[in-house]
């Protein structure tokens, strides 16, 4: 795994945006220069959005603990969550409302709770 590099999350950001779509959430714009790098932001709103890989973010969905090299890979995943709650912290003193979304709330089954966490930017 130590060769996978990161890749812009593209299939979740494509997932969230059909998801956008078919809601009418309007607004977002990808790639904007803001600190933590969000995935989305809406700036009329000022709302980040993050869709965080279970895996490398440490959301305990499933059995995401890795067997092999937990040496290496627990300490990076601390670290990943750390920089994320700074991130938050930073985003929200400044205003900013953030939004943190799992890979694992993307599936059809989790449809509902993502609508929830999604509804104050829908218009």
């Amino acid at each position: 795994m130590s060769k996978i590099k990161s890749s812009k999350n593209a299939s979740t950001e494509l997932k969230l945006i059909s998801i956008f779509k078919e809601n009418n959430i309007i607004g977002w714009r990808r790639n904007y220069k803001l600190k933590g790098k969000p995935d989305f932001v809406f700036l009329k709103h000022k709302i980040s959005v993050f869709t965080d890989g279970c895996f490398w973010h440490g959301h305990k969905c499933r059995n995401t603990t890795p067997k092999d090299h937990s040496d290496y890979w627990t300490p990076k995943i601390k670290r990943n969550q750390q920089r994320d709650r700074e991130i938050t912290k930073f985003l929200t003193q400044k205003g900013w409302q953030v939004i943190r979304i799992w890979e694992c709330e993307l599936k059809n089954k989790n449809r509902k709770r993502l609508i929830q966490k999604l509804s104050n930017i829908m218009e």
